[in-house]
């Protein structure tokens, strides 16, 4: 009876896969913002060759996963294990 008091953001927001979701959105929206702005000024750049911003950006697919994972398990840790934990996959 105690979960139908609270409101449904309240219930939402303690949800794993939720959290999960929304630290995804976040670290997706910065990071991804800070890869254009590096990826626009290599291909503009004179001295560097176009091939040169292909590398950087498949680079950076594989380095955000293994830092997103890190941040993760960052997160994770300060999390209540109370709750019992659902497995999520977000990539």
């Amino acid at each position: 009876m105690e979960a139908r008091n609270q409101s449904f953001f309240t219930r939402l927001s303690k949800s794993p896969a939720f959290r999960s979701l929304m630290l995804f959105s976040a670290f997706r929206a910065v990071y991804g913002t800070g890869i254009l702005i590096v990826t626009y000024f290599i291909a503009t750049s004179d001295n560097a060759p176009i091939w040169t911003s292909i590398i950087f950006l498949l680079f950076s697919m594989v380095f955000s996963r293994i830092l997103f994972k890190f941040i993760k398990k960052k997160w994770a840790k300060g999390e209540d294990t109370s709750e019992p934990m659902v497995p999520t996959t977000v990539i």
